[in-house]
């Protein structure tokens, strides 16, 4: 999962990234995270001060949970483990374009899972722009 370009994500970037995704909704919950939702379900947290190295918290897919807890800087998410979260505590070990992927994937997972009804309401499902080489 490392690449070349180091770089992490902070909240400014986060908010940039899935702050306009559809049916995103941002909140200061537990003192001072920043989480990110849809449809009234967290797929994202960081604390909003940029404590703790920037910590990033996500959901994964169920089949990647252990391949990337496997990984340095990747540990299995405190009180969010059972649901397939991890925390990215040294979130500069990875490149930004790759976090933001990482990012959808969990906005994507979390979203398959609102009802019909409410996914209907939501506007596509965002691309990331690839940053060219």
């Amino acid at each position: 999962m490392t690449s070349k370009r180091a770089g992490g994500l902070t909240a400014i970037q986060l908010e940039a990234l899935c702050g306009k995704w559809p049916g995103v909704t941002r909140d200061i919950k537990w003192g001072a995270d920043l989480v990110f939702s849809v449809g009234g379900k967290m797929f994202v947290v960081t604390p909003s001060d940029g404590s703790e190295g920037g910590r990033l918290s996500f959901k994964v897919a169920d089949e990647r949970f252990l391949e990337l807890t496997d990984q340095p800087g990747i540990i299995a998410a405190p009180y969010l483990a059972r649901s397939r979260w991890i925390s990215v505590t040294e979130p500069q070990r990875f490149g930004t374009d790759e976090l933001a992927a990482l990012i959808l994937d969990a906005y994507v997972l979390v979203r398959a899972k609102l009802t019909r009804k409410l996914q209907a309401t939501l506007n596509p499902i965002p691309t990331l722009k690839v940053a060219r080489k």
